[in-house]
């Protein structure tokens, strides 16, 4: 059919009037938009009639040839089939939540005797117990470590289980209690795992009542180091739920906050369960211009619970035209009553602000390319006080492991981003291991020097990765060259690390920290980040070629062609050193008695 040939109104009026899930095509069949409607007729007829439409419902209304409906029972069982069909068929005007990564989840392979915890992506299993979908893979291992740290329940595979013969490492670190050496009960152990479990699902106060009562009784049976043990699993748990700044002090909480910029949005998502954070994590919702922010939230809202089980309580930074609808569906599916929030107040109103603040700093680094690169650079000729904004930005970095095979590090940027064409590497010698000022100062004598003869141009911005020290010593090093008058800035880490808190060390001495939010903050970190990859990608091939050295460059009779004949042949050094005597002498050019020597000297 012919866009000319379809009529909507007409097409409209012949739908039911029932709640249901209505599907736009155009001429070739595309999937253009699906929707949901309590009233079908209405719903779809609204697209047709005389009000004014927003540019892009008027875009989608003129490709429109077909309109296919799904009956349901509900308007909640509609707002599930919407959602699944619009993964399945990613309609060109619906927004889009692209994940395409299956979620991670914490495992508890409850079908052993001795359970082990694991990270786990995909299908799952009915004989095994899940919890999740966590925010993302750092999340699911971090609660891993717990799992360990406080329970001290195996995360090793069920073969290396099965042929211990003695504690592992974990054992003796305190991570586990060695179930495979026989060290625990079988009773004992289902106590750890039924702690760990109650724990994941929320009730960490349950727990630790448990534990208290376990510690008073082994106290009174003069079994003064199990009641130690207890007492320590106590002590650490009390100290997790104190250094955890709760929304609301306890429970299952997700906040949900979407920034847009342009026709960018970005929604952050951080959850709580059992009043820990278990993590955070950005999503940038596709085809979403043109459409009202709470319209896009409840968009994300729907595909965001399709596979995940919500909370007891969402927070979110926007009315919602749904709300009730939502909370009506999500109790159902969940088994227990689930509240929607979108004006809290106290810690929760503050939680909901510092995730919205969140969701625009991760907007700002996606957005970080492109036409935000020169809003960026106005903020740093504004901070750093320039006449002119930097068309050219030149950042240093020195990686090293215990003053071994240092290698510094330069990459270069313009207004258009990197410029790996003017990138160096630097493998540093005659120097003192671990003397970082020494390290920074040849490196910055060796870039420049061709510039100081007049070979070469200078960047309009120096970055160098450390404080005061550093800098220091690297404006030493350009007044030995004879360039004075550039722009030099030391960027020391911020405390506990955290990126956007950097301490900007001027040449002048004074010193600032632009934070989070500022553009120009978010230049820099992406800038030091790739120096920092960038020294740490040479150190480690320093190294690989190091091992490699040291090994079979020693060996007497092997030469560079043997050296590329046993690589070559085994796959690398690692390959090489597991080989026998036999394999070694299979290579071309490897005698038996060489093959022999090369089998001690590795062995």
């Amino acid at each position: 059919m012919s866009q000319r040939e379809f009529d909507g109104k007409t097409s409209a009026r012949r739908l039911p009037t029932g709640p249901g899930v209505y599907v736009m095509r155009d001429g070739d069949g595309e999937t253009l938009y699906v929707g949901k409607a309590a009233n079908l007729r209405k719903r779809v007829a609204s697209y047709f009639d005389a009000r004014p439409k927003s540019d892009r419902i008027t875009r989608m209304v003129g490709r429109i040839c077909a309109i296919e409906v799904s009956l349901t029972r509900s308007e909640g069982e509609a707002l599930l089939l919407e959602n699944e069909w619009i993964k399945s068929l990613k309609p060109r005007y619906n927004v889009l939540l692209r994940d395409d990564k299956s979620y991670p989840w914490l495992m508890v392979t409850s079908d052993h005797e001795f359970p082990r915890v694991a990270f786990h992506r995909g299908a799952r299993s009915p004989a095994r117990r899940y919890f999740g979908p966590y925010p993302s893979a750092r999340s699911v291992r971090e609660s891993i470590n717990l799992m360990q740290k406080i329970f001290r329940i195996r995360n090793c595979e069920d073969s290396y289980f099965a042929h211990r013969s003695r504690p592992c490492l974990q054992f003796q670190i305190k991570r586990c209690t060695a179930p495979c050496v026989g060290l625990v009960t079988e009773e004992a152990y289902a106590q750890q795992i039924d702690d760990a479990m109650l724990y994941l699902n929320g009730h960490s106060s349950r727990v630790i009542e448990r534990l208290i009562r376990r510690m008073e009784v082994a106290a009174d049976e003069q079994e003064y180091e199990q009641a130690a043990t207890f007492r320590d699993q106590i002590n650490a748990l009390k100290s997790m739920q104190a250094g955890h700044w709760q929304p609301g002090r306890g429970g299952n909480v997700d906040l949900l906050a979407l920034a847009r910029e342009g026709k960018a949005v970005c929604v952050q998502v951080v959850s709580f369960r059992g009043g820990r954070n278990i993590g955070q994590r950005s999503y940038f919702p596709t085809q979403a211009d043109g459409v009202e922010d709470p319209d896009v939230l409840q968009a994300f809202l729907g595909q965001y619970y399709r596979e995940r089980m919500p909370p007891a309580q969402l927070i979110v930074s926007h009315d919602l035209p749904g709300q009730a609808l939502f909370e009506a569906v999500f109790s159902e599916r969940s088994g227990r009553k689930v509240g929607i929030q979108s004006r809290p107040r106290g810690e929760r109103r503050e939680w909901l602000l510092l995730t919205l603040g969140n969701a625009r700093n991760a907007l700002n680094m996606k957005l970080a390319g492109g036409e935000r690169n020169a809003a960026q650079s106005e903020a740093l000729q504004e901070l750093l006080g320039l006449d002119a904004t930097p068309e050219s930005l030149e950042c240093f970095d020195i990686s090293h492991f215990g003053g071994g095979q240092t290698v510094g590090a330069c990459v270069a940027f313009d207004g258009n981003g990197p410029v790996k064409s003017r990138y160096r590497r630097y493998n540093l010698k005659d120097i003192t291991p671990g003397d970082d000022y020494a390290a920074m100062e040849q490196v910055l004598l060796r870039r420049y020097r061709h510039a100081a003869e007049g070979e070469g141009a200078l960047p309009d911005v120096i970055l160098i990765d450390g404080g005061r020290g550093q800098l220091a010593r690297s404006l030493a090093a350009l007044e030995e060259l004879g360039l004075s008058g550039l722009t030099v800035v030391g960027i020391s880490k911020g405390p506990a690390r955290r990126p956007g808190y950097e301490e900007w060390v001027l040449p002048d001495g004074r010193s600032e920290i632009p934070g989070p939010e500022s553009p120009a903050s978010h230049l820099v970190q992406k800038i030091r980040d790739e120096a920092h990859r960038f020294a740490i990608t040479g150190h480690r091939g320093q190294r690989q070629k190091a091992s490699v050295r040291s090994e079979l460059e020693e060996i007497p009779g092997i030469g560079a062609g043997r050296r590329r004949a046993l690589l070559s042949h085994f796959g690398g050094i690692k390959g090489v050193r597991s080989a026998s005597a036999e394999q070694l002498a299979s290579v071309p050019g490897i005698s038996k008695s060489l093959a022999g020597k090369i089998f001690k000297a590795l062995h």
